[in-house]
């Protein structure tokens, strides 16, 4: 059997047999645990136990599940909300398609996680659109190949790939299958963080997607890294085809969000209390910082429980290049040889950018410390039709706020569905 495109074909309406929890669920035990009970409900323990489609089942919303193979053997697991709940609620009904991309570490849960309120999966769907929620291959939903093991002590070659396969392979791939079974021609797409850097490179490598694509909003928008001020990423970025290549030869293709190294960190880095520790010890958090003002504290076990949701080293890797190089480039793969093998060329080619043709709104903020506001201009410089740079009105708003803010739907997502409404009548 060939898989060129998409073959595989699933759709679960109802539970699977065997019931499939959350990527951390184990974490969200050991954390907020029967001790911590009276802390958190165990409403929102539940919610950190589910996996996203019976997380979105047990709040009335209709899912589907999908899985495509990409052509280099990946098979990604999709998460459709075909319609609305309470409004535009009629199924089988022809409506605008919305694709959201999760970010690094990430997965579907992103958009679905902090429930119909505030969830952008749940609000988009309200609004009368067919959302689309992909997941990038490694992760938790992504975790399978037609012949290779992820789990393999022996061979790392599952886990060789950065976010360039993810934009040059597996978002083809999902948006293609998207299109196909909504009946459409062209949707709009939602990146966030790496969700954005993927588009970027999927539109100009494969600029025939531009036609696709009726606007692009880029939540965080993540190309350009040279202004980068983490301490963390500053600190690897020197290191990381060392790091790579010392972590395959040791058998470890996967980045390992819950190791000690990180535990460590956060008990270095941060103030031993209550509720901010455990947030510490989590990479997300290390990295992209939190803002207490905008931060749900209730929800904490629903987010260690969702998140982190595995990536290859690879992928944070080629972050570490581009701001050690200041460049937005292919990946490096650490030799003249191995990279005229891959580009015919001795260095990584930059992508080129003006390629990306399709309408992008760039929604940015004052402190988010991994889209600097100088990288996110010197990226609207640089794209081929750019709308606009739309800061976020609240000067706290960091990284994760985009997904996780009290007042997220109001400061954001209410901005982001009016914009994709105006190019609606224009489409």
């Amino acid at each position: 059997m060939r898989f060129q495109g998409i073959l595989l074909i699933c759709m679960f309406c109802f539970s699977f047999g065997d019931a499939r929890s959350s990527p951390n669920v184990e974490v969200v035990r050991t954390l907020f645990g029967n001790d911590k009970g009276a802390r958190y409900s165990n409403n929102v323990i539940e919610d950190a136990e589910l996996d996203v489609p019976d997380l979105i089942r047990k709040y009335g919303y209709p899912v589907e599940v999908h899985h495509v193979s990409t052509p280099d053997g990946y098979i990604l697991e999709m998460h459709r909300i075909p319609h609305g709940r309470y409004a535009n609620n009629r199924p089988n009904s022809k409506k605008p398609v919305v694709f959201l991309m999760h970010g690094l570490l990430c997965s579907s849960a992103d958009w679905v996680m902090t429930g119909p309120k505030l969830g952008l999966g749940y609000i988009l769907a309200e609004e009368g659109y067919d959302v689309w929620m992909g997941n990038a291959r490694g992760n938790y939903y992504s975790r399978r190949h037609i012949s290779l093991n992820p789990d393999s002590f022996i061979s790392t070659q599952f886990w060789k790939f950065s976010w360039d396969e993810i934009g040059n392979i597996d978002l083809p791939a999902m948006i293609d299958f998207s299109l196909r079974r909504s009946g459409q021609k062209k949707l709009h797409y939602i990146g966030h963080s790496q969700g954005s850097t993927a588009f970027f490179v999927m539109t100009s490598l494969r600029p025939e997607y531009n036609q696709k694509i009726i606007s692009m909003q880029a939540l965080a928008p993540v190309a350009y890294m040279g202004h980068n001020k983490n301490p963390l990423l500053l600190a690897i970025a020197p290191f990381a085809h060392e790091l790579v290549t010392l972590a395959s030869l040791i058998g470890i293709g996967e980045f390992l969000p819950n190791s000690r190294v990180f535990t460590w960190a956060g008990q270095t880095f941060c103030k031993d209390e209550v509720v901010f520790q455990p947030i510490c010890s989590n990479i997300l958090f290390l990295i992209g910082g939190w803002n207490e003002q905008q931060l749900n504290t209730t929800l904490l076990p629903v987010k260690f429980g969702h998140t982190p949701a595995g990536a290859a080293a690879r992928q944070l890797a080629h972050y570490g290049q581009g701001i050690a190089g200041k460049e937005f480039r292919r990946y490096d793969h650490g030799s003249r040889l191995a990279n005229r093998r891959a580009y015919g060329t001795s260095t990584p080619p930059k992508y080129d950018l003006s390629k990306v043709t399709a309408p992008v709104f760039l929604h940015y903020s004052d402190n988010d410390p991994l889209a600097e506001i100088e990288d996110v201009e010197i990226l609207y410089r640089e794209l081929g039709n750019p709308v606009g740079m739309f800061r976020v009105p609240l000067a706290t708003f960091n990284h994760l706020d985009f997904l996780w803010a009290i007042d997220v739907r109001t400061l954001l997502y209410d901005t982001v569905i009016y914009y994709m409404k105006t190019m609606n009548e224009d489409a």
